[in-house]
């Protein structure tokens, strides 16, 4: 075969694989019932337990990409090895779980021989297979099932290609409808992810930002407010009457200060902080996401920013607190 040849039927096979996927995922989106969906998803949030996803092979590997979805979303689950369910692991499972198997066969045969332990021990049972009328399918409470209308996709049609991202899909379907009754947010994200760049850019600025900061009154002089800026190490000073907050003091502020006064023949010395400061600082809400933070610092070409409403402060966020938590 010509290499010329050879990418034909390599393109031809790639094709295959995505028509195979697309025409099942579009006889999905037409048959998929929505009540059936919503009748497991109060099942489950009515019990105390976990969902245990379970599956042979290609399958089990689907099974437990989707027990992690559903972990990070906010939905506790594991996932359980049949073949290990049947030599002891079977007890890792309470009454008060729910079941969610895979298998597009619905007869796998380690699966086939958990059942009647699943049955027994009155556990309620979803499956995700391509045949209600298999085992699998008949033994359990909710069947999601999917067709192939151009089967697998795979050059043999023997590897499953088609049939685990139904499987997926079905998956990612689920969690989503879960969290949505759960009335999961961007905070139970976050949560979630505390290690991850993603779970920091969901945090709230009130979990990074300082709760005391550099302060000066109005009429210290420039000795008071250099002394400290350098006391706070945040490259600013902020001034303050009482609880109410008059403006902040920067370098720049102080720069510009200094030229006004060398321009005007006064000493810098005789300088006051509300002569330097800034009355209307950059503010945001401690309850703003983090994300929210650093694209406001970004816009504004800022280190940082007060927390809080109007003239009440009730911190300060700057951006190495958004470097040291990877927002940035």
């Amino acid at each position: 075969m010509t290499d010329e040849n050879q990418v034909a039927g390599d393109a031809e096979a790639g094709k295959a694989v995505l028509d195979a996927a697309l025409a099942a995922l579009g006889d999905l989106r037409e048959s998929w019932d929505p009540a059936q969906v919503e009748d497991w998803c109060g099942s489950v949030l009515s019990r105390s337990g976990r969902v245990v996803l379970t599956g042979m092979g290609k399958s089990g590997l689907v099974a437990q990409k989707i027990a992690a979805t559903l972990a990070s979303t906010g939905c506790p689950s594991l996932f359980l090895h049949p073949a290990e369910a049947l030599h002891g692991d079977l007890g890792m499972v309470t009454r008060e779980d729910s079941v969610l198997a895979l298998s597009n066969s619905g007869e796998s045969e380690e699966l086939v021989r958990l059942l009647p332990s699943l049955v027994r021990l009155g556990i309620p049972m979803a499956a995700i297979t391509a045949r209600p009328d298999s085992s699998l399918g008949q033994a359990a409470h909710w069947t999601f099932t999917y067709r192939l209308p151009q089967g697998e996709g795979c050059p043999l049609d023997l590897a499953p290609m088609a049939s685990t991202t139904l499987q997926l899909i079905w998956g990612d379907l689920l969690a989503a409808s879960l969290m949505s009754r759960r009335g999961f947010t961007r905070d139970h994200f976050a949560l979630n992810h505390p290690a991850g760049s993603l779970g920091a850019k969901l945090m709230k600025v009130k979990a990074l930002m300082h709760k005391s900061w550099p302060a000066v009154s109005a009429a210290s002089g420039l000795t008071d407010v250099l002394r400290s800026m350098t006391g706070g190490r945040l490259g600013m000073t902020s001034v303050m009457d009482g609880p109410r907050l008059l403006g902040v003091i920067t370098d720049g502020d102080i720069r510009r200060a200094l030229e006004t006064a060398e321009r005007e023949g006064r000493n810098p010395l005789d300088l006051q902080a509300e002569q330097m400061m800034t009355r209307t600082p950059a503010m945001i809400s401690e309850d703003a996401l983090a994300l929210e933070a650093a694209g406001d610092m970004e816009a504004r070409k800022i280190t940082f920013l007060m927390v809080g409403q109007a003239d009440h402060p009730k911190g300060l966020i700057h951006i190495h607190d958004l470097l040291t938590a990877k927002v940035l």
